[in-house]
């Protein structure tokens, strides 16, 4: 499920085509920092790659089985910070949803281990909440548009 259009933003919120952003990892490149992997993987999810999300979960942690049917409407990505150590990393993110009639977050503050020069997810520590966005404050989407002008 790839975007129509190559030259669309990537769904990761870098601002960049989708093309010269996470395509490229999914098509096989390693992610060079645990953000830009977060980052592919969150596209992934967007883009139901569940191959591409199996692929880059460490083995030690990797669920059996990968099932985004009836997964979350994903609609914008915040990243609060990350870093990496050797060959250890973090990246601590807040993913937006739709829920219904309004919006739903996960936070996450993720775990990552590089081997062999790959960067692999390995756990996080989740929290999830309700957004209430007022009217004048910027819509949950990610437009960059007022929440009264766009999603309302």
């Amino acid at each position: 499920m790839i975007p129509e259009s190559k030259h669309k933003p990537c769904p990761c919120g870098s601002g960049r085509p989708y093309r010269e952003c996470c395509e490229v990892f999914h098509q096989g490149k390693p992610a060079p920092t645990p953000e830009a992997l977060m980052r592919s993987r969150y596209t992934a999810f967007v883009l139901k790659l569940t191959h591409y999300l199996r692929d880059t979960w460490h083995e030690s942690t990797r669920p059996a089985g990968l099932d985004l049917e009836g997964s979350p409407d994903w609609v914008a990505l915040k990243v609060m910070g990350s870093g990496h150590q050797g060959d250890q990393g973090w990246v601590h993110f807040r993913a937006i949803y739709r829920a219904g009639d309004g919006w739903g977050f996960l936070e996450e503050k993720s775990g990552f281990c590089r081997e062999k020069d790959r960067w692999y997810y390995l756990s996080g520590d989740t929290s999830e909440g309700m957004l209430k966005p007022g009217r004048n404050e910027p819509c949950p989407c990610g437009s960059g548009r007022k929440y009264k002008a766009c999603c309302l």
